[in-house]
């Protein structure tokens, strides 16, 4: 899986400590305790607990486990490339404001589509069935801000049009169109 959606605030309890994201992340590649340690400068010891931790939690799994030395290696990765904590896990999202260029207006229907995504996903995926979706993305410059709202007017009234083309009256399968516009993020020359 390469984005799990954490729905369970326990899970999290201590898993956004500096130290766990780094492993996390320097796990997204099997690796042990003991490679770990001379990689981070850390004790083995000291990883061993926030490995299983993260563990318990469900952030990491078990590969393999080795006999090194007469002693059991055990080789760990993460479940998934990215964790996307559930909007439910914090708050509600249901009282978020409707004006359409209100960033919380966009935060709270992106918030609501990974959640609604990501149960449909695992539902899906239970089943043995693939979920339809699409994702159309792309980049716009506008000249004035007075562009930006005259582009989402028009935006607005053609996908109304396209929706009304395409609305089947039996409504048997129901698709949610999120479409919103952000300012595009500098690359940090950190990362």
């Amino acid at each position: 899986m390469s984005v799990e959606v954490v729905r369970d605030g326990e899970r999290l309890r201590g898993s956004l400590s500096p130290l766990r994201r780094r492993l996390l992340r320097e796990l997204r590649e099997p690796a042990s305790a003991t490679a770990l340690a001379a990689r981070l400068g850390e004790t083995r010891q000291r990883l061993n607990y926030h490995l299983r931790e993260l563990e318990k939690s469900g952030l990491l799994e078990l590969v393999e486990t080795r006999q090194r030395r007469g002693v059991s290696e055990r080789i760990l990765r993460t479940t998934a490339r990215a964790v996307v904590v559930a909007p439910e896990v914090l708050d509600d999202l249901t009282g978020a404001e409707q004006d359409r260029f209100a960033a919380d207006t966009l935060l709270a229907a992106a918030a609501r589509t990974v959640d609604e995504v990501a149960r449909q996903r695992d539902g899906a995926t239970a089943a043995g069935k693939r979920l339809l979706t699409f994702a159309i993305e792309t980049e716009v410059g506008f000249a004035r801000p007075a562009d930006l709202e005259r582009f989402a007017t028009r935006l607005a009234e053609q996908i109304a049009e396209l929706a009304a083309e395409f609305d089947s009256p039996a409504n048997r399968r129901r698709y949610r169109l999120v479409v919103g516009g952000h300012p595009t993020a500098r690359e940090d020359p950190a990362r």
